[in-house]
């Protein structure tokens, strides 16, 4: 070998070493966790078909010590997305390999352009921005209102909704401690993908009218979802005030109305329900949890995933004229009426037992598919209370009861109602629900206005007219 090549092969050779060593140091002290984002929902107020949107922005930031390096920045609805994305300056709807220093950030820019057929947009259109470092995936969710509404997104609610356009919620609409909302007749009401609408320490006021009812349903307008449990979750009242529902149709949700405890200085019911229908929830039509108390008359609750009527952990309630049915599509094992005044909290290794001051169903319905469609589970205890009086019922139950609480019943006698494919829960003259009522507890109308006998009303929320 000639004496000059030695130093430059020897040169060439360091240069390899150092670049090798280089790169392994670079994978080293590159960051092995993952991003986090200024906001994890970019949401857009109404936009107009064709004309873009103001530009909504959230920032990527690596709170690691060392360099994070994002292998992939996608749009998943690709160029069919009516979204645009501009992340640190490229614009595309595919971004890669993009490297984030300590404690740095990078800006993410947002725009939106509706198509032109505006009116049959959905009520909210979807995407999300992924993002994938070593090797883990996380998304920024985007969402724009496509028609003229009033959208709720995680705010605060009191006064009188307006009804002349639909309401709809994403995330939550709230009404905070000690304020007051009042829905008016007519209002229609959408709700999201697990959304809620939610009274806590409050008061809610539903306020329809026969042939004006307030309506709450999922967002989803396509007639494939007319008749899907679980697209939102439901009214959610926390230790709330004295509310009222009158003629609401709620449907399709996860719990149509669910209460938790009530306000310690309540000396009345929680919740007052009247001539109401709760129908196709994929759990419970009404869940009274841990002392709450309702009162329902000229109610419809129907065809839901677990219970017309569940009580747990004790709470009063008082449903007079109501139908409470099964035939959910849900667990075929769960009665349309479950009473249980405990609840096994195993987290903590604990049961916690409630009283039931008032247990009272009077002049109303319970009948599904199942052999028995009420049920009781309690726990008695010297320092609770159990006061229950159901009367002048027809029950579907396999094995009739013989507890002193039960009178005038009239057991496993087919309602014969009208077509309960399409929810008609009326019935014929020849109905053991006809003229079987207890005139001690009438109320005028039925839940369509029909005037009801002052001295043999009909059972249920019905009257034959």
């Amino acid at each position: 070998m000639k004496k000059g090549l030695l130093p430059l092969l020897m040169f060439f050779a360091l240069f390899m070493l150092s670049t090798t060593m280089q790169s392994c140091n670079k994978s080293v002290l590159l960051s092995k966790k993952n991003l986090s984002f200024s906001a994890d929902t970019v949401v857009f107020d109404t936009v107009f078909t064709t004309i873009g949107s103001t530009t909504q922005q959230f920032k990527i930031y690596n709170n690691d010590k060392r360099t994070i390096h994002i292998d992939e920045i996608e749009l998943m609805g690709g160029t069919d997305s009516p979204f645009r994305m501009n992340i640190d300056g490229i614009q595309g709807t595919k971004v890669n390999d993009i490297d984030i220093e300590s404690q740095d950030s990078l800006f993410a820019f947002v725009e939106v352009t509706l198509g032109v057929n505006g009116q049959n947009l959905p009520l909210i259109i979807e995407d999300s921005i992924r993002f994938r470092t070593n090797g883990v995936d996380q998304f920024v969710k985007l969402a724009v209102w496509g028609q003229d509404a009033y959208f709720h997104y995680k705010d605060l609610n009191e006064g009188t909704w307006p009804n002349d356009k639909p309401h709809v919620i994403y995330g939550y609409a709230a009404v905070d401690s000690a304020k007051t909302l009042n829905i008016q007749a007519g209002t229609d009401i959408y709700l999201h993908k697990n959304a809620i609408l939610y009274v806590y320490k409050s008061t809610l006021n539903i306020n329809g009218t026969l042939g004006n009812e307030v309506t709450l349903q999922g967002d989803r307008l396509e007639s494939i979802y007319d008749d899907v449990a679980g697209q939102y979750y439901g009214i959610y009242f926390q230790e709330a005030r004295p509310s009222t529902i009158d003629y609401a149709i709620i449907k399709n949700g996860t719990s149509g109305v669910h209460l938790y405890s009530e306000d310690p200085g309540n000396s009345g019911y929680t919740l007052t329900m009247t001539n109401s229908t709760i129908t196709n929830c994929a759990r419970y039509g009404a869940f009274i949890y841990s002392g709450a108390k309702v009162k329902a008359e000229n109610c419809v609750i129907s065809k839901n995933g677990n219970h017309a009527l569940l009580v747990l952990e004790g709470g009063d309630f008082f449903f007079n004229f109501c139908h409470l049915l099964g035939y959910g599509n849900g667990d075929a094992s769960t009665p349309a009426v479950g009473i249980s005044n405990y609840y096994n909290d195993y987290a903590n290794g604990v049961t916690n037992i409630g009283s039931i001051n008032e247990g009272r169903i009077i002049n109303s319905v319970i009948w599904g598919n199942l052999s028995s469609e009420i049920v009781f589970d309690t726990i008695q205890d010297a320092a609770i209370t159990l006061n229950f009086d159901i009367r002048n019922c027809v029950i579907k139950r396999e094995n009739p009861a013989t507890e002193n609480y039960y009178s005038g019943i009239q057991w496993n006698l087919d309602p014969l109602f009208t077509d309960i494919d399409i929810n008609d829960f009326t019935f014929p003259i020849s109905s053991p629900l006809n003229n079987e009522g207890n005139a001690s507890f009438w109320i005028p109308t039925d839940i369509l206005g029909i005037s009801r006998s002052l001295s043999t009303p009909d059972l249920g929320a019905y009257e034959l007219p």
